[in-house]
């Protein structure tokens, strides 16, 4: 059940849980201010902005205004409030979104689906791009020590980046234990580089007046329309926020942000704000320039390890992405390893993360510049953004019952600032912004291919299987020799008979002395109560040892075969069920290009392909591989 409170019963927002926050969520927004306002200002970018006195308090209260109303409002106090039983992301939103199709119309609810399908694909390609455009921009940070240094940031940066997929193994607890300490510090120093910046032009502080942002906009739109391609940096990091909420819980993040990280930003943004009016030609590096220059290494060194931590951010919230789309039929089955037991939202997917690897290292020996990679950057936050503040308006009417009087002023603003961001990163679509575009594309393609192909086949597998009571009826009458132990069919649901079941009695013409038809049910909820765990249903054959079980998990929770019968309870079986001494069998449906115009055939082929990806289903469900047996069959898609 969706609550505003089970995100707070599960992660009190103990300075514990505030710092592992600061350590895993905060890193992507917080290290913005290292490359946002060089962007904006940026003299090789296809439309610059000039550096004068009215630009620069224009794009500063620009910059603190967005992050006001994108971060502040749409996501901590708006869509974080919208969670499914404390887990965030516009996957849970598409899953409480689809709860509103059986009363409030099924295409409505689809067409929302879909579009939130391709805001979570568009996530994938800022979870490629944020890790190394961050790092980057970090490294970078080596030319204001020493020019000298130019020629090994693209190395040190490639092998901060293999250290950064490496570790994440280890789990999202040991990292956030790890790097919350350091993004306190890093906070810390931006705050007072902030402050001195500041100190030295106090008048900037007027920039905090909404009036500069909207004067800025009116009076010179051809000017701040483009600058807005550049001034999105300052909200990369909202989504990963949201997404990452089932790891700390609402409270924890908010705290985090109002308290910490916001007022941190905001000074360094102001701070540099002032160095770029005390001289213009220190808008190539304001940031590290804010810095004496004795500390300008070490702030090297600091930003380094804060933008390492700002991919976590976003890998940790790819992983949680590609967790719920699985779950949730988008994708096929992959390997998940838990890395907490204390809280299972915290998860490691292996061929997610070598993925993202690759493509991270791809973009650094390609683009080799952080200027480079930012024009591609925006688009995909932007589109994210966007398509969450949609889908949750959507969720506020119906879950809510907000007035529209309410709704519809409130929401065209919000719509207003999102799309603006949106038209303005188009223009940048030549210069870089067709990445993230072509990666969510692809991303979305292989989704949308999954779940098509996945209904094909699930019908077509229903039709060969039949009648689970028409099999037993059949069984009854046939002269099966019965032998001693116990079986557990794994099935998709208690109408039909499973694959394997069949295939052990013709070949066989053997059944077991028990016979367990289990049913693995995802529901569109984090976690199911243990007291709602199993279901027994003796199929009215419980004299002939036949029972079917059902066991229902949430999206977040893994499918523990062995877990849910072993809670059965003895009564509910004849004579009791030997765990121990038990056989597993499974279907194994091998895919094959058929003939019917089921989909398009370059679709047949990239759903064929996607399934070689698909996880071992003993190791998934937690079967013993010694006592598991696998019957093969194929079918044509």
């Amino acid at each position: 059940m969706d609550q505003v409170a089970g995100p707070d019963a599960r992660h009190p927002a103990r300075l514990a849980v505030v710092v592992g926050a600061l350590g895993v969520v905060f890193g992507d927004i917080g290290t913005s201010p290292i490359y946002t306002l060089p962007t904006v200002f940026n003299p090789a970018d296809p439309h610059p902005v000039p550096v004068s006195t009215e630009n620069v308090y224009g794009v500063v209260s620009l910059v603190f205004w967005s992050v006001m109303i994108v971060v502040t409002v749409t996501y901590v106090l708006l869509a974080m409030r919208a969670d499914n039983d404390g887990e965030g992301g516009i996957m849970a939103l598409i899953t409480l979104l689809r709860r509103w199709g059986g009363t409030r119309g099924r295409k409505v609810a689809a067409a929302l689906a879909a579009l939130g399908i391709f805001g979570a694909a568009l996530f994938f390609g800022d979870s490629m791009i944020t890790p190394a455009i961050s790092v980057l921009s970090a490294v970078e940070g080596l030319k204001v020590v020493s020019p000298g240094f130019d020629r090994f940031i693209v190395p040190i940066t490639a092998v901060i980046i293999i250290g950064l997929f490496l570790v994440q193994r280890r789990g999202t607890a040991v990292v956030g234990r790890l790097f919350g300490p350091v993004m306190i510090v890093w906070f810390g120093v931006i705050g007072a580089c902030g402050v001195v910046g500041i100190a030295e032009h106090p008048q900037i502080l007027r920039a905090l007046l909404p009036t500069y942002a909207l004067g800025f906009l009116a009076g010179h739109f051809g000017i701040a329309f483009f600058a807005l391609a550049a001034v999105v940096l300052a909200v990369t990091g909202a989504e990963a926020l949201y997404a990452d909420m089932g790891h700390f819980g609402r409270r924890a993040i908010t705290r985090g942000w109002l308290v910490l990280v916001f007022p941190a930003c905001t000074l360094s943004y102001f701070g540099q704000g002032a160095l770029i009016l005390a001289d213009p030609a220190n808008v190539s590096s304001s940031f590290f320039l804010l810095v004496p220059g004795w500390g300008r290494l070490p702030m090297v060194v600091l930003a380094t390890a804060a933008t390492v931590i700002a991919s976590q951010a976003v890998i940790t919230g790819a992983f949680s992405v590609t967790s719920q789309a699985a779950q949730l039929g988008y994708l096929p089955r992959l390997r998940i390893a838990h890395t907490s037991e204390s809280t299972i939202g915290q998860i490691y997917v292996p061929w997610i993360n070598w993925l993202l690897m690759s493509s991270v290292l791809t973009l650094v020996f390609v683009f080799r510049a952080s200027a480079a990679l930012a024009f591609a950057f925006g688009m995909a936050v932007t589109a994210t953004i966007t398509i969450t503040t949609l889908l949750f308006l959507c969720y506020a009417r119906w879950r809510w019952q907000t007035p529209l009087w309410a709704l519809v002023p409130a929401g065209a603003v919000l719509l207003t600032v999102d799309l603006l961001f949106v038209a303005a990163n188009m223009t940048k679509f030549l210069h870089g912004a067709w990445l993230p575009l072509l990666i969510g594309l692809a991303a979305f393609t292989v989704m949308t291919t999954w779940q098509r192909g996945r209904h094909i086949v699930t019908a077509e597998r229903e039709r060969r299987e039949g009648s689970l009571r028409e099999f037993i009826d059949e069984l009854r009458g046939e002269a099966l020799v019965r032998v001693p132990g116990t079986a557990v069919f794994l099935n998709r649901g208690k109408k039909t008979a499973p694959l394997a079941m069949r295939a052990n009695t013709e070949h066989n013409h053997t059944r077991h002395e028990h016979v367990v038809i289990m049913s693995l049910d995802t529901e569109p909820v984090p976690r199911v109560p243990a007291e709602r765990r199993v279901v027994v249903d003796d199929l009215g054959y419980a004299n002939d040892g036949i029972i079917h079980v059902s066991a229902r998990f949430g999206y977040m929770e893994p499918p523990d075969v062995l877990a849910a019968l072993t809670a059965l309870d003895p009564a509910t079986t004849e004579g009791g069920i030997d765990l121990t001494r038990a056989s597993y069998f499974l279907s194994k449906i091998e895919l094959h290009r058929g003939p019917d115009p089921t989909m398009a055939p370059w679709r047949k082929r990239l759903f064929i392909a996607t399934s070689y990806i698909t996880a071992d289903a003993a190791e998934h469900f937690g079967l013993p591989r010694d006592r598991t047996v696998i019957m093969g069959a194929h079918i044509d898609v």
